[in-house]
């Protein structure tokens, strides 16, 4: 009888575990707000997580903004994420430091908000930032444009197509990357726009699509036709500036670098519409970002940063198939092994 007793406990014990675990996993929800949801490294953002989501029992609520730089959306997802009361917030933000009063919010409430890919401004307005380096990335880039040119890159006519005219700080870390691999002297660092290198034709901004980089390269070219490098926000800009470009003659003459390394971005690299892109790793950020949200909801632990970094350092890699002497690289073959898109 006593040996009945104990069994029974022992069942009923087992069922209440085997009942526990699932139980706290459905209680863990997270939110994903993205710039967009058609730019395909925000696609990947949001397949990576919702892959990760499923494997831990995190529920995933995913938001976007309607165009590149619609903040408003993302504050009103912030809302929604707050009263549903999800345990974390991974943002890529538009609007990186009108966001911040958002995000203070949701982090009072006891979100835990990780900013993916976008630092916010300042940075530590979220709990942790899980990011390419993308002063690093842009470093690459202009590093790898000044070594191609040689000799010619003294008198080089750069313009630059960036992203939005609020100049979020992820825009701005390539930007100024750019310029300080090839260079120049960015004067602030945290500004784009006050350096006076007289290589520079002009900024533009694009909204981070090719109907943008489009027009802002058509604006550049009235300025200056004979410029000769183009350094572009992502990929999707390059290949909107290699088409005005292409359509008054000229797409020979300019030397086009660029950011994300996304698949369609790899090909033009290969393709030559692009002389040299910096790989990023979307889909690793935002799988990264659930498990910490899940950690989080566990045992109240949060994020650290990479050791002698202020972020969670997700890699990047320079890809071209014109290879240049004391800069490390990888060609398209290997590039398209590690994209997305």
């Amino acid at each position: 009888m006593k040996k009945s007793v104990i069994s029974a406990a022992l069942a009923a014990l087992a069922i209440g575990v085997a009942f526990a675990a699932p139980a706290k996993a459905a209680g863990v929800s997270a939110c994903l707000i993205t710039k967009t949801d058609t730019n395909p490294f925000f696609v990947k953002m949001k397949e990576g997580a919702t892959a990760k989501a499923k494997e831990l029992g995190v529920t995933l609520k995913s938001y976007a903004g309607k165009i590149d730089g619609d903040s408003e959306s993302q504050v009103a997802a912030i809302e929604s994420c707050i009263a549903s009361g999800a345990k974390g917030i991974l943002i890529t933000a538009s609007d990186t430091k009108g966001i911040v009063s958002s995000v203070k919010k949701a982090r009072d409430a006891g979100l835990l908000v990780i900013a993916l890919d976008t630092p916010l401004e300042p940075a530590d307005a979220a709990d942790a930032t899980f990011a390419t380096d993308n002063l690093l990335a842009g470093k690459l880039i202009g590093e790898w444009a000044n070594k191609t040119l040689g000799a010619k890159a003294k008198d080089a006519k750069i313009g630059f197509l960036d992203l939005t005219p609020s100049q979020p700080s992820v825009d701005v870390l390539r930007d100024q990357g750019f310029m300080i691999g090839f260079g120049i002297d960015p004067k602030d660092p945290n500004k784009i726009g006050d350096e006076t290198d007289a290589r520079i034709v002009g900024h533009d901004v694009t909204n981070g699509n090719e109907e943008g980089g489009r027009k802002a390269m058509e604006n550049l070219l009235q300025k200056d036709s004979s410029i000769n490098v183009i350094h572009t926000i992502n990929e999707p800009a390059a290949v909107g500036a290699y088409q005005a470009l292409k359509a008054v003659g000229l797409e020979k003459q300019v030397l086009i670098v660029s950011v994300d390394g996304g698949c369609p971005g790899v090909k033009s690299v290969k393709e030559g519409v692009i002389g040299a892109t910096s790989q990023q790793y979307p889909l690793m950020m935002a799988a990264l970002g659930v498990e910490a949200i899940k950690k989080f909801a566990d045992n109240g632990e949060k994020p650290k940063p990479t050791e002698g970094k202020s972020f969670f350092d997700t890699g990047v890699s320079l890809v071209t198939d014109k290879p240049v002497s004391g800069l490390k690289s990888i060609d398209t073959k290997e590039g398209t092994a590690k994209c997305w898109g």
